[in-house]
């Protein structure tokens, strides 16, 4: 095994943690309500400047000073697409929401809109530079749309003996879906998972899942001819993307419906105190590194040939992916930052956007130290999580139902 045991935490920091009120859970996005003075049925329009006023250049802050925004919209989000709520496609923001809604990141213009296109909570599902979406009429089909224009430009479906199909991952070839098989009294005790040819909509392949396996909870990746996905009932399962045919599968010590990462043959995880990296060919354990003692790590991302992560006692983690050895270890955030559960990178900055917590926001680190620059905080008051994306020398940022643009600096 690579990697090594990080230190413990000590016992100040223990209790500075427990003073910080960290052990409060919360649990699911869709319990967290609307921010004051947000109304969730009108996300259209056009943006409104942000605090330069233009909407279009702007110029560095001072150092340790976050920037403001260049544009903000309202956006329909519903919290329930969890961090496949929000995509930048071709320099349009898109947020999972009724009305869809595409806006252009440059100036915060809206590109298109469309209401009634796809199901409540649906993922932004892209692959091939087309958007995949499950049908909002609940009629079997999976569509796709073109993210500059919104207009349908493919359709599919898996037949009648199947309940709503909804995408989970895709590339150029394939969409792959998950569906309950429908029985005779309308119940979808058991599920299939299928792959569907993104260019003639025929199914490539339909396997079913184990008797007990659940239709939501499920987060995938399709890299290097191999579908990879997670789920509730803590598992990763690994399986060919031209055949269907299960490679693999490996049981974690939780449930896990977020985010992990594939990166040149591995596939990584977050299990409790350790990063975990399988095989992404056979399934095999390649390396594992252990957080401090009384914390767990976050979900791991991979940006630019760097790991990512934070823990639950607010360190923040660069990780070399492939040994799964430490670059760096920020252990000074516990009074500047809060859990970054997303990221995204730009130049020599990464950026991470936080969870539950009104005093969280967008934090933006030093890529080769891991030294906290500057937070940006709308000053809602609002606990939802943020999202964060790079888009060129921008960010497209969500909280609530809020989208803003920031200048990556």
């Amino acid at each position: 095994m690579g990697g090594r045991d990080a230190h413990m935490v000590s016992r100040r920091r223990i209790l500075r943690l427990a003073t910080a009120g960290l052990g409060v859970a919360v649990v699911g996005a869709g319990a967290v309500g609307c921010g004051p003075g947000e109304d969730p049925a009108a996300p259209g329009g056009n943006a409104k400047p942000g605090g330069n006023g233009k909407g279009g250049g702007f110029t560095t802050p001072p150092p340790g000073t976050a920037p403001e925004p260049l544009w903000q919209a309202d956006a329909a989000n519903t919290g329930l697409a969890g961090i496949d709520a929000l995509a930048v496609i071709g320099g349009v923001a898109l947020v999972s929401g009724d009305p869809l809604v595409g806006r252009d990141m440059a100036t915060g213009k809206e590109k298109w809109s469309r209401r009634g296109v796809t199901t409540p909570g649906a993922k932004l599902i892209v692959g091939g530079g087309t958007l995949y979406l499950a049908s909002a009429e609940y009629d079997g089909d999976v569509v796709g749309l073109d993210p500059a224009t919104g207009k349908e430009t493919w359709r599919s479906r898996l037949g009648k003996k199947f309940e709503q199909p909804r995408p989970i991952a895709a590339d150029d070839r394939h969409v792959y879906v998950v569906a309950g098989i429908l029985e005779k009294d309308f119940t979808t005790p058991n599920n299939v998972i299928a792959a569907i040819d993104t260019t003639s909509g025929r199914i490539v392949w339909r396997e079913q899942r184990d008797a007990g396996t659940e239709e939501f909870g499920i987060t995938a990746a399709a890299v290097g001819g191999r579908l990879v996905y997670t789920d509730y009932r803590e598992n990763v399962t690994c399986r060919d993307t031209a055949t269907g045919r299960q490679v693999w599968t490996k049981k974690i010590s939780r449930s896990n419906d977020r985010r992990f990462a594939v990166h040149e043959g591995l596939v990584i995880v977050a299990d409790g105190r350790r990063l975990r990296a399988f095989d992404l060919a056979g399934g095999k354990d390649r390396w594992s590194l252990r957080t401090e003692e009384f914390s767990s790590f976050n979900d791991p991302q991979v940006l630019d040939g760097v790991l990512y992560a934070s823990d639950s006692v607010r360190g923040m983690w660069a990780v070399d992916p492939r040994t799964g050895k430490r670059i760096w270890h920020n252990e000074e955030l516990l009074d500047s930052a809060t859990q970054a559960w997303q990221f995204a990178k730009v130049n020599g900055t990464v950026y991470g956007a936080t969870e539950f917590d009104e005093d969280g926001g967008v934090h933006a680190f030093d890529a080769a130290t891991g030294k906290l620059r500057w937070t940006y905080n709308d000053k809602s008051g609002d606990i939802q999580q943020w999202y964060v994306v790079a888009a060129a020398d921008r960010l497209a940022v969500m909280h609530g139902k809020r989208l803003y643009a920031l200048p990556a600096v």
